[in-house]
């Protein structure tokens, strides 16, 4: 096996990683200890759990590490493409994994506030657990302009593997595609909050894509010998 397919299924690897963890943190931990609009429930929940408030926080900074690494493996096997576009892809990425981990904070700020330390008894309970689920909002929101940079990436991505041969034609327009149907939802969530059906098109797009490629990548490779776009 080439050098240049075994980077691209360690890329895969990564992708799957990113996937798991990241699924497992959204839909294991805070879908499950989440009830929007109720801090009270929301609350207990989180107490009642705590351990695995703490595992699905690690889960996401797990996430957020093998996205990085993710970004840098794919710039390896597509910088020999086009060394600009690549390198575009990776600076995207750290952005959305810079934002990402600030933005975690937001989300360990209601553990904290909800822990009965003793220099947060000048709040009552309801304060403590109003704080803790506005911190929780925050940290959706802040998810989501980091998600700016996430569905930006794929665009380069998409369009280096559709003009070089690495990836089949079709798997790179959906690529490209899910770029514009992460970006569709960062604009729905800021200016039309109620309208999340716009979004739902896109998203499945997306989730295809994306799933479609970290498969390809992990069992398939890349080919060997790409056009070069430079």
């Amino acid at each position: 096996m080439s050098s240049i397919k075994k980077t691209a299924r360690i890329a895969g690897v990564l992708y799957l990683l990113v996937v798991v963890f990241g699924a497992f943190a959204e839909v294991g931990v805070r879908a499950s200890l989440i009830v929007p609009g109720d801090a009270a429930a929301t609350a207990q929940n989180i107490m009642a759990s705590a351990s695995l408030f703490r595992i699905g926080f690690m889960s996401d900074l797990i996430m957020m590490t093998c996205y990085f690494f993710l970004a840098y493996t794919l710039y390896l096997v597509l910088k020999s493409a086009n060394h600009d576009l690549s390198l575009l892809f990776v600076l995207l990425t750290l952005a959305s994994v810079a934002i990402m981990s600030l933005n975690m904070l937001n989300q360990f700020a209601a553990l904290l506030l909800l822990s009965g330390a003793d220099y947060l008894r000048v709040f009552s309970v309801d304060q403590l657990q109003a704080l803790a689920m506005l911190f929780l909002n925050l940290h959706k929101y802040g998810y989501f302009i980091a998600q700016i940079f996430f569905g930006l990436w794929l665009l380069p991505v998409g369009y280096v593997g559709f003009k070089s041969g690495y990836f089949p034609k079709l798997l790179s327009i959906m690529v490209i595609l899910a770029c514009f149907g992460h970006l569709i939802q960062y604009f729905q969530i800021f200016l039309f909050p109620d309208l999340a059906v716009i979004t739902y098109p896109g998203l499945a797009v997306a989730t295809i894509a994306e799933l479609s490629l970290c498969f390809w990548l992990l069992i398939k490779g890349v080919k060997e010998q790409p056009a070069s776009l430079a």
